[in-house]
């Protein structure tokens, strides 16, 4: 579900089996302790290896996952290929899902009790996150000849990108200024692997 959902889809795109553990921080329960055990900040997703290594933050999951499964193409074969879409996954994490996070939890970076203020950096964060997305799709989706962002099928990157622009408005922005990545969003969307997730 919402943030675990990219790793979700490339787990069923890579025919892996996987068991969900449903945690949130607002819901201490048995499953989230268990979260808790693997995961010192808590964040969803995690993933836990059948060796028992623990990965987190989407990115690295996705990049792990496209090792780990060279068959399911979630990364592209091709080293410069490949390259472009583990920058696509970093820039998600570090620009888009960054800036999300100060929209979700803008007490986090003044503190709290300032409604003014948490509305002024929402608006800011939201027009920055916009911003990014139109960058995304010209830099990783202009002037594409396959169906996805690098091949003709979905990959990590492509997922990735699903996902978070759904939060935000982000995806009523593309569908305006960006209305070919808009429809490559949609494509992805309706995957036959991706949609059920």
């Amino acid at each position: 579900n919402s943030g675990s959902a990219a790793v979700e889809a490339a787990l069923e795109v890579a025919r892996a089996p996987y068991r969900i553990v449903s945690a949130a921080t607002w819901d201490k329960t048995a499953a989230f302790d268990e979260l808790k055990r693997v995961n010192p900040l808590h964040q969803i997703p995690t993933l836990v290896t059948p060796d028992g290594t623990v990965l987190s933050e989407s990115a690295a999951i996705l990049i792990h996952l496209g090792l780990a499964h060279p068959r399911a193409k979630l990364l592209p074969a091709d080293a410069s290929q490949r390259a472009q879409a583990i920058r696509a996954m970093v820039f998600i994490a570090a620009n888009c899902y960054a800036a999300i996070g100060v929209i979700d939890y803008p007490e986090r970076w003044h503190g709290k009790g300032d409604k003014l203020a948490d509305e002024r950096l929402r608006k800011g964060a939201r027009r920055r996150l916009h911003k990014l997305w139109s960058i995304f799709a010209d830099t990783f989706a202009s002037d594409k000849n396959s169906a996805f962002l690098f091949g003709a099928q979905v990959g990590a990157a492509d997922v990735l990108a699903a996902v978070v622009s759904r939060w935000s408005g982000a995806r009523k922005h593309l569908a305006k200024q960006r209305p070919v990545f808009h429809a490559l969003l949609e494509r992805i969307d309706a995957d036959p692997k991706v949609a059920p997730v």
